[in-house]
Order: C-alpha cells, then structure tokens, then sequence
C-alpha cells in the first residue's frame, strides 16, 4: 500500500502559501505518494488549481481553531504517515490533533512570515498568542522548517526556539511548466507594440505589501517619463489604494487588475517587477518575476529579498518605504534594462524538484527532523 502524506491549510484564498502547498502536494503525488490536501474550509479561487490525484478532505469549519476536531477525526480514520502544515494557527492545531488523535504520524510545521514584523504591525490578540505559544509547542514537530533563513533567525530569536532545530528550505517557485506560463498571450492593450513600459506589482492588497509607496515611487517615475503601473491581487486596501491613485493623478496610468490566473504572462511582459512589502518570508512574486525574466527592483525587507539578490546582484535593493530610492531605482532599470539570463538562473535555484526533495525527507524520517528542538 502506498504510503499516505496530509498537507493541512486554512484555505485556498490568494496567498503564497497556498500556491506553495499547492505545489508540494502535486510533486508529492508525482513521486507515487497518496496525498490529502486537507483544509479548514475548502474555500478560495486556488481550489480550481488542485492537482488531479490529490485529494481534497474538507473540515467544512468556520475558522481554524474549530477545525480541530475535524482533523482529529481524520487522522483517526486515515491515518497519515506524515502531515505537513503551514502558517501559525494550523501548526498549533496539527500538533494538537496528532496529539489527542494519538497516532503516529511524523508532524512537520512551516514557518512562512518573520513573526517580529508581523507582532509589530498589530496582530491580533489570537495571531499574537499562537507565536508566542509556538516556541513550546512546535518541540512536538518531527520537523520545523521556515522558508528562509532570515525567517528562521527572526522565529528563534523571537521565541527562544532553538536555531539549529529550524531547518531552511526555500520555497518551490520554478517547475517544469513555468515557461509555457510566462510566454501564454496576454489580452492587454497597455501591452501592445508602441505603448509606454509597464511597471508591475503582484500581491495582496493588504498593509504589509505596502502598496502606497509603489504609487508614490511610480508618480515620481511618471513625471519624469511614459510608464503605466499594473497591480494584480486582490485585499482589504483596494479603495484606499485606488483614492490614493486619484489623488496623485495618476489614475489614467495605474490599474489595479485584481487576481489572475497566470500573474506569469504579465510578469514575463513587463519592463520592470517592483515589490514593495515592508516585510516578507520569502517572497514567491519575486523570484516568479526572475524566472519568467522580468528585471527587478525590491525593498531590502525581512526577510528573503536579500538571499534571493544575493545582496543586490540579480537586482536593485531598495529602503523599505523610500518611494525616493524605490522612483530612482525604477528609472534605471527603465533606462538600462539589464541582461536578465543570470537572474533566470538564479531563479532555477528555487525549484520545485530540490524543495519537494528536502521536504520528503524530513516528512519520512531523515535525522535531521528527529534532533532536540528545545529551547537552550
């Protein structure tokens, strides 16, 4: 009998964790695995992308904390070999189930965010509590991963976890497919032959993708010269961003697209990707736009852009919230656009292959998730 691995999520909403387990579970699958995709509430647009032969185990509950008891249930019955689980609250509620549920299955949970910007920018009292919780709790995971090592630095200084239990494993970003993706048509005038070079952000329309200093920066950059800004995604900030576009006089340039199935078709289109975020895990858009050879220009958040550039290397570093540095950054890749075969490259080192790879390893048994992980 083939053996079984779970991989448990809030949700399919936007966001690069989902694409990311959506990954895993497909390339888990592809090595002759039985893979459950269980969520917490079989919602979000990403459901239409679940890989065929992977199942989909919905706990149909209002929210993560009341999942629980559907988790247990499901591991009493099907008993995984081994559960994967990303983002605070699902990892508390994996390790509690696989607790009362008393089977043996191998928990491995993932760190996706630097927990100390997140406590910072005003969490809230039930996101605060579960971080301040993980530092006990995850010394009950066979494995603890975060996405980068900036992530793993800022979680064990954080929560006395020790840093040596924390193992990096990047994201997978880059597979086999990725390249018929970014050469699909687009159907998008500001795309045509002859039209001014377009400028562009992917993410969430949210506080932490900081948005409102992409707009500043871009009215910097169009006033001095033809640009147009796109901005897919989708979030709560969506009015304030289109108020502040208006105010800037900006909004015969700017469109906020919302979310798209295949974000890699603009990026590979695009005269310059800029990500904005005040703070990262490690962030998949960026290394989407490498891949699909878009020039770059990042804020030098935490965590992830500097691993990703190697300190500026494969593209422009900027001051979180400079829309000075971030406009001035913009018009030199505009002016000069760089050879981007090398941020290709570098792109390839985030690959579907080597991150599926590592996690298979620590999901089955290799010794490196079975060390001490208690806080010194």
């Amino acid at each position: 009998m083939l053996q079984r691995v779970a991989l448990f999520i809030p949700s399919l909403r936007c966001g690069g964790a989902e694409r990311v387990m959506l990954k895993l579970a497909g390339a888990f699958a592809e090595s002759g695995l039985n893979v459950d995709l269980v969520l917490a509430a079989a919602q979000g647009p990403y459901l239409s992308q679940v890989p065929p032969d992977v199942r989909v185990v919905d706990l149909a509950a209002s929210r993560v904390l009341t999942s629980l008891p559907g988790l247990v249930r499901y591991l009493r019955r099907h008993r995984p070999a081994a559960l994967l689980s990303a983002m605070e609250h699902a990892n508390l509620i994996a390790l509690a189930a696989r607790g009362i549920a008393r089977v043996p299955a191998r928990v491995v949970v993932s760190i996706r965010i630097t927990v100390s910007q997140d406590w910072r920018r005003g969490r809230s009292l039930r996101s605060r509590i579960a971080i301040a919780c993980a530092g006990h709790f995850y010394t009950a995971a066979q494995g603890v991963v975060a996405v980068s090592d900036g992530v793993a630095d800022d979680f064990a200084n954080v929560t006395g976890f020790r840093r040596s239990s924390i193992r990096t494993i990047y994201n997978p970003v880059v597979t086999s497919g990725f390249s018929a993706l970014a050469e699909a048509p687009v159907n998008d005038p500001w795309f045509a032959v002859g039209e001014p070079p377009v400028v562009l952000g992917v993410g969430r329309l949210t506080t932490q993708k900081d948005f409102p200093t992409l707009l500043h920066a871009f009215a910097r950059v169009r006033s001095q010269r033809p640009a147009r800004l796109l901005i897919l995604g989708e979030g709560e900030k969506r009015s304030e961003l289109e108020a502040l576009a208006h105010e800037l006089g900006l909004a015969s340039d700017v469109r906020l697209h919302g979310y798209v199935d295949n974000p890699y078709a603009y990026m590979h289109r695009c005269a310059v990707f800029v990500l904005s975020s005040a703070y990262e895990g490690l962030p998949n858009a960026l290394i989407e736009a490498m891949a699909c050879g878009a020039p770059v220009v990042s804020t030098d958040c935490p965590s992830g852009p500097t691993e990703i550039l190697e300190r500026g290397r494969y593209g422009c570093l900027v001051p979180i919230g400079d829309a000075d540095a971030m406009a001035q950054a913009i018009l030199r890749t505009l002016q000069n656009a760089p050879d981007t075969a090398s941020t290709r490259d570098r792109a390839k080192m985030f690959s579907l292959e080597a991150s599926a790879r590592q996690y298979l390893d620590l999901l089955f048994g290799d010794s490196a998730g079975d060390q001490s992980r208690r806080a010194a």
